[in-house]
């Protein structure tokens, strides 16, 4: 399950660290613009400690596809972002996906 814990670090501090830099407005903010370097560099170990443990493609589409929704949920609560009827059919197939590969898919089973 370390495998999960490590893939579940490299998301949150990615997710962070892009909230950070979109606060960072540009590097206006040199220390949230430096906050966001150093959290995507976490996050780059983390994602490297996940793949010893699973196949690149349920990785990266995992890392990716829980990023986007949870950087469009966060921009939607804290920076008044909005999204159409589209966009959320788009963020359901989207985590559809990322289930049918860690649940369902044998081609995914941890190595």
């Amino acid at each position: 399950m370390k495998e999960y814990t490590y893939l579940a670090g490299a998301i949150v501090t990615e997710v962070i660290g892009t909230s950070a830099l979109k606060l960072s407005n540009g590097f206006e903010h040199a220390a949230l613009g430096g906050l966001a370097i150093a959290l995507y560099v976490v996050s780059f170990y983390f994602v490297s400690q996940a793949l010893t443990f699973l196949p690149v493609g349920l990785v990266y589409a995992t890392w990716s596809a829980v990023g986007i929704v949870g950087l469009a949920a966060i921009g939607i609560v804290f920076f008044d972002e909005t999204v159409d009827l589209a966009a959320v059919v788009g963020f359901v197939l989207v985590i559809a996906g990322v289930v049918l590969l860690n649940v369902y898919s044998s081609a995914y089973n941890p190595a």
